[in-house]
């Protein structure tokens, strides 16, 4: 008998070390009848489905992952046609929440979870704004070229690198102003990779202990290190 409760004491601990390394994703796709849900993550430089839910019918799903640390997941919604539709999250340890519409997915994704993710959220809500001038200022760019009007291809040229340069120090400094947090430095690899390696350094050289050790702190280490090299 004694050995019987051991065991069960066993599987209990063994059971709460597991969902405690777990990430737990629901929600409902408002409006979805049939299709596949996943959920997804870069493993190695490859995108990888970690799991997946057949919808048929019901709007609501649940999917899970292991988790050491946090880091970007995407779910991704196939309707039967073509797998496009993305909402990209900065998950962690715990259950994330997301709701949104079959006809908006991407857009009208409304997530609840990590901490990280409301600061990858405030970030995104910034650089939105960048991102729409510049598309802007491309347009103009792609008119004046068509148009074959140099004196305002060189003076939107001019704008956009002015432009960029605008967005490299936001992120620069939106990163080192949440130095405690994993959303530095994966801002640093996906938003200015290819910025002058000054902002890249300076960011890794701010991060906390923490962070400079978890994933994205390490890789920001490696690809600065790269850089250097080629740089040689």
């Amino acid at each position: 008998m004694k050995k019987i409760i051991a065991l069960l004491v066993l599987v209990s601990l063994f059971s709460c070390g597991n969902d405690a390394n777990k990430l737990t994703v629901k929600g409902t796709v408002k409006g979805l009848k049939k299709g596949t849900i996943y959920l997804k993550k870069v493993s190695d430089t490859v995108l990888v489905t970690v799991d997946s839910i057949v919808v048929n019918g019901s709007p609501e799903f649940t999917l899970q992952s292991d988790i050491d640390e946090p880091e970007m997941f995407y779910l991704y919604l196939n309707k039967n046609t073509k797998e496009d539709d993305r909402i990209s999250f900065f998950a962690d340890k715990g259950v994330t929440e997301i709701n949104t519409t079959l006809k908006g997915f991407s857009y009208d994704a409304k997530i609840k979870g990590s901490k990280q993710h409301e600061v990858l959220e405030e970030y995104l809500s910034m650089i939105g704004k960048f991102n729409n001038k510049n598309l802007d200022l491309t347009k103009d760019y792609i008119e004046a070229a068509r148009d074959k009007d140099t004196i305002k291809l060189k003076q939107t040229e001019k704008i956009l690198n002015s432009f960029k340069k605008r967005k490299y120090l936001y992120t620069a400094n939106f990163a080192v102003n949440h130095k405690d947090s994993e959303v530095a430095p994966y801002l640093a690899l996906s938003e200015i990779y290819d910025a002058n390696v000054i902002y890249l350094d300076t960011i890794s050289n701010v991060l906390t202990p923490k962070i400079k050790a978890s994933k994205y702190g390490k890789q920001l280490d490696v690809y600065i290190a790269e850089i250097k090299k080629n740089e040689q």
